[in-house]
């Protein structure tokens, strides 16, 4: 499988939609509590706004979106709770896939796998082989995943398969082994809910990414809430440590050079 290289070596034109967009889906207990309903609710609504965003990104150009659906924190959560969101990641996967994959949609899951029981494994692997020669939208969801995990996780596998470099290895070493080599990394990472904090999220893979924080609750989070946080990220001018100059005098010999062709 191909992998992608740190993307602060490309400068993004200003006003383009991003390729990736990554999300912390926060707020689904808070917009139940606040209609006197279970925290279930919540999270039950909540995959509705999941499937919105997703028939969103791939109608306006995204190619990458990376759901924060479960952290490796969240086991700290009530039993009850955890056990309904294993039992609605279940319920998800049975009835969106096919949908997905009519849409040429890929769909991948990174995290821990080994607190999942057998079933669960089990449809998530027929999940990401039913789709996984899809071309259009990647959607990745992150369940019982820790930014950290991920960095060491990628370690292990390095030192495992080339000892060589156990004590001399390069960033561009160890990209091949991070959860999501397979992408380049978020352009934008959106997180609902109020919370200004990425929680151990794509820590390696958001070092320059973009950051947008909304008070909208995540089953609120609609096409305009969504609108607004891409026209936030069109504003933006990404860098990536060089000078205004040097990017302007960059994107004019991209121009020039486009003119030439």
């Amino acid at each position: 499988m191909a992998f992608f290289s740190s993307s602060t070596r490309v400068i993004p034109i200003i006003g383009e939609i991003p390729n990736h967009v990554a999300v912390i889906m926060d707020g689904n207990g808070r917009w139940a509590k606040k209609r006197f309903l279970p925290r279930i609710a919540g999270h039950k609504r909540g995959v509705d706004t999941v499937r919105e965003l997703v028939k969103q990104c791939a109608t306006i150009g995204v190619n990458y979106l990376t759901l924060f659906a479960f952290s490796s924190e969240n086991w700290r959560r009530p039993a009850e709770e955890v056990s309904f969101l294993m039992g609605l990641f279940m319920e998800a996967l049975n009835s969106e896939v096919k949908k997905l994959h009519e849409n040429n949609i890929r769909l991948i899951m990174i995290g821990d796998r080994s607190k999942f029981d057998a079933a669960l494994i089990a449809q998530i692997d027929t999940a990401e082989q039913l789709t996984q020669y899809n071309t259009g939208l990647t959607l990745t969801i992150a369940a019982n995943y820790g930014g950290r995990w991920d960095i060491m996780q990628a370690i292990h596998k390095l030192q495992q398969q080339h000892p060589k470099l156990a004590n001399s290895f390069t960033e561009d070493d160890l990209t091949p082994f991070l959860s999501m080599s397979y992408a380049p990394e978020p352009d934008l990472f959106i997180r609902t809910g109020g919370e200004q904090r990425v929680s151990n999220f794509l820590l390696w893979q958001m070092a320059y990414s973009e950051l947008y924080f909304t008070d909208t609750l995540w089953p609120d989070f609609d096409e305009v809430a969504f609108k607004l946080a891409i026209e936030s990220y069109q504003q933006r001018e990404r860098r990536f440590g060089r000078t205004g100059d040097q990017l302007y005098g960059e994107a004019s010999q991209t121009t020039d050079r486009l003119k030439a062709n």
